[in-house]
């Protein structure tokens, strides 16, 4: 049985948590994680957040805060598809998607696309039938929280597109939401 939930400490002896979910992120483990320390630094949060930790608390802390904190992860992750929300292997019609070994493949062709359109994929697939606004798109995918004027999104869906000989006029997988941002059409599931 796999993990719901993942609580790490950053100041663990032999392999310290930020190691730990280094190793799990590298092996597309996407299971959520909470970095607990007493380290309690700008930096330190942020290379944490960065290195794919879902949210970090300072030693000490109120459990009633940490239960909370578990609860709004868990009710996030179960928003966003919780049967493809950690899935190695996501498909829809004639496309198949590996996380794991990150290809994609459409009508049994292999298609390449960039790292940040495979992640862009991923992120629209764990997420089907949802309008995604840009800005989320932006947080989620790129790492950019903050609002940015840029195409980078728009891009990266021209190029899933095309590899997947989808028309944005009658698209079969991702639709324009008009002036605000795209949603993956048809269900995914993850076999």
């Amino acid at each position: 049985r796999s993990s719901d939930l993942i609580i790490l400490d950053v100041l663990m002896p032999k392999l310290d948590g930020r190691a730990t979910l280094r190793r799990l992120r590298e092996g597309d483990n996407w299971v959520p994680v909470i970095l607990l320390t007493q380290i309690n630094t700008t930096l330190e949060r942020v290379l944490s957040l960065q290195e794919g930790a879902d949210d970090y608390l300072n030693k000490p802390f109120d459990p009633m805060e940490l239960l909370a904190r578990i609860q709004a992860i868990l009710r996030r992750v179960e928003r966003a598809a919780p049967s493809t929300a950690t899935a190695q292997l996501l498909t829809s019609g004639e496309l198949r998607v590996d996380r794991q070994a990150r290809s994609v493949s459409h009508r049994g062709q292999l298609v390449e696309l960039t790292t940040r359109a495979f992640d862009l994929l991923v992120f629209l697939m764990r997420n089907a039938q949802e309008a995604i606004g840009r800005d989320r798109l932006l947080d989620e995918v790129w790492g950019w929280s903050y609002a940015v004027s840029t195409r980078a999104v728009d891009i990266r869906i021209a190029e899933i597109r095309k590899a997947l000989e989808d028309n944005a006029d009658a698209p079969r997988y991702i639709e324009t939401v008009t002036g605000y941002g795209y949603r993956f059409k048809p269900p995914v599931q993850a076999p």
